[in-house]
């Protein structure tokens, strides 16, 4: 995840340089039900409004709590399918709270009634991050619900007057891209300071609309508008809370927007950028499916690196036996094409591997998702600082 509004904050006040971080153990994002009331185009998942056999039973769930808890894991994210059709999920997540869990909740917001939204706040849930993807006519196409937009947004409203912490997400696709300004108007209208922008990805059954992707030229459009307006607002003292997701190259972009404006911040400027780290697939990020299935990641479906119903998570999650996970652990990692060669490699860290896996069917090729083109990423404005040798005056 690439937090926009804290790097915008910084080069506002150019703090002290803070080291790389690296938290005790990943963030599971943990897909605890694939049922789902809707049939989205872009599902990842590929959810639909049936029961999916052989899914974790309230005590295989509550079991795994602990096994994550032993495997030092910071943050959990229960998503699905719905969450919310899952009967136990105020148990588990209760459960998750009184594990010391900074605990989120990934809903598509339509089942989000007054009563939900009462009964998450009192559990403790730190955060709830409802999809906008785009405006109503647009979210409904998306969503094959003709008032999906409509119950999102209420849910959305319904969360926030209960006292959560509220969120916007947003999938950037090549037909939604042109109204990404109007939904940040919008989410911003309703009173919510965090936005998430997420990238589009081919799991799923977005595999079969990868046509939809955001092609370059409205990716670059898009991220411009954005950054313009993030750095507009940092500068009033309230950069809110913006992030984007599934396509690491937004820290490289951000680098030339810095370079075009800012010459004398890029030094200090790419080195948060590479203290940041880019994509962490397989290292601080990790996905459990339905079936206790281990993932590098939500989009990763297609490898499974253990089952939590054989081995601890702790276990699966340490052990560089599968050469997915070896590469991944690498730095850098063993990449190929132009992610193998690309200078800016440090910072975006070979961007998103599924991409890769999902257009080649080898998850080390480069991403096809890197909008930069190859004289932006040699750019020597931007190149990384030359190590100086033994010998070499400092």
């Amino acid at each position: 995840m690439f937090r926009l509004s804290r790097f915008m904050e910084a080069l506002r006040d150019n703090p002290p340089i803070a080291p790389a971080r690296k938290p005790p153990g990943p963030v599971v994002i943990w897909n605890l039900i694939r049922r789902c009331n809707l049939n989205c185009l872009h599902c990842y998942s590929t959810s639909a409004d049936v029961d999916f056999k052989g899914e974790l039973t309230t005590a295989e769930a509550l079991a795994v709590l602990d096994q994550l808890r032993a495997a030092r894991v910071p943050a959990l994210i229960l998503s699905g399918g719905e969450p919310l059709l899952r009967a136990d999920l105020a148990e588990i997540a209760t459960r998750a709270k009184a594990l010391g869990f900074h605990l989120s909740l990934s809903s598509n917001g339509t089942l989000l009634t007054d009563e939900h939204a009462r009964r998450l706040a009192q559990i403790g849930f730190d955060y709830v991050g409802v999809s906008l993807d785009g405006l109503q006519a647009t979210h409904d196409r998306f969503r094959r619900h003709a008032d999906a937009f409509a119950d999102a947004l209420t849910g959305i409203r319904r969360a926030r007057d209960a006292g959560l912490r509220a969120g916007v997400r947003m999938t950037l696709t090549e037909a939604n891209a042109h109204e990404l300004p109007a939904v940040v108007a919008l989410t911003e209208a309703e009173g919510i300071d965090k936005f998430y922008l997420s990238h589009f990805n081919y799991a799923g059954r977005a595999r079969s609309h990868r046509r939809e992707t955001a092609q370059h030229r409205a990716t670059r459009a898009a991220l411009d508008g954005l950054f313009e307006h993030v750095w507009a607002r940092a500068q009033r003292g309230e950069a809110g809370d913006f992030v984007t997701g599934n396509n690491d190259a937004d820290g490289v972009y951000l680098l030339r927007w810095i370079a075009q404006r800012f010459p004398d911040r890029i030094a200090d400027m790419r080195a948060r950028l590479v203290n940041w780290g880019g994509n962490a697939s397989g290292v601080n990020v990790a996905n459990i499916d339905n079936l206790g299935n281990v993932h590098p990641d939500t989009m990763l479906w297609q490898v499974s690196v253990g089952n939590v119903r054989e081995r601890p998570f702790g276990e699966i999650w340490a052990d560089r036996a599968d050469p997915l996970m070896a590469g991944l652990n690498r730095r850098p990692r063993p990449l190929k094409g132009r992610c193998g060669t690309c200078p800016q490699r440090d910072i975006c860290n070979g961007n998103t591997r599924s991409r890769a896996y999902a257009a080649s069917g080898d998850a080390w090729a480069e991403d096809p998702g890197c909008y930069l083109s190859d004289a932006e990423i040699a750019d020597p404005r931007i190149a990384a600082p030359v190590a100086r040798g033994a010998d070499q005056p400092a």
